[in-house]
């Protein structure tokens, strides 16, 4: 089995309960969660979130929306992670974050089906990144998973899952997927008011002719509608290597 899980919590410190945070009549995470839902490869999705008391909203919308939930530690996500795959035993994991409300699952089932394909410990397309910023895809291996935990892991390393996979090339194996054309520049991301302003724009003009708009429709939009897109130079990349636990 494929898994998903989505690792998300409501203390965001430069943009707190934006998880929950409406976009066109539904929490954010709702509207992430639907969009991944489309996917081809992933069997089964669940979110990783904390047991602190400032993700009991959280926890208590996505059960009200059907949505699996497991609650973990709030500073210690490999954990979370290790509680989930010891549960669901997957022989891959599709990380996620949810501060990536316009997630493409056509992206998504694309770097699912080259780490299958590479049979690789580790696959993703933010190693060169190439895709807007919003559009991470990670995959690993159970086995490497296991590796990992099996290590001596420091707290940041704890803190960002897969960071003690991609940092150590000599000990596992890892795919890149890029596409022809560099869209990294574009910024996807909710990590700001400003980035969920942008996203709101776009579902707001998107979703209603096609919920499953994906990365080619938004390019299309922002090309009709320039002063719409938001860049790298509005907010930095991945700035503090920072994304929503």
């Amino acid at each position: 089995m494929i898994l998903g899980i989505v690792q998300a919590r409501s203390s965001s410190t430069r943009f707190p309960r934006k998880v929950l945070q409406p976009l066109v009549g539904e929490a954010m995470i709702l509207r992430q969660l639907e969009r991944i839902m489309l996917s081809q490869s992933i069997g089964r999705i669940v979110v990783a979130t904390s047991n602190d008391e400032s993700d009991d909203e959280l926890a208590d919308v996505l059960t009200v929306h059907g949505y699996e939930v497991r609650r973990g530690p709030l500073d210690d996500v490999v954990k979370r992670f290790e509680m989930v795959i010891d549960e669901f035993q997957p022989e891959h994991v599709v990380r996620l974050t949810a501060d990536c409300p316009l997630a493409d699952p056509s992206v998504i089932d694309k770097v699912v089906d080259e780490h299958l394909t590479r049979q690789c410990d580790y696959t993703s397309n933010v190693l060169t990144p190439t895709f807007p910023d919003g559009l991470d895809v990670e995959v690993f291996s159970m086995s490497a998973f296991e590796r990992l935990i099996d290590g001596e892991l420091s707290p940041t390393e704890r803190e960002h899952v897969t960071l003690g996979i991609y940092t150590h090339p000599e000990r596992y194996s890892l795919w890149d997927v890029r596409q022809e054309t560099d869209y990294s520049h574009l910024r996807w991301t909710v990590d700001v008011p400003d980035d969920l302003e942008f996203v709101q724009r776009v579902y707001e003009q998107l979703y209603t002719v096609d919920p499953a708009f994906g990365q080619e429709d938004i390019l299309d939009l922002l090309e009709l509608q320039p002063t719409l897109s938001r860049t790298s130079q509005d907010l930095a990349r991945n700035a503090g290597l920072v994304k929503e636990k």
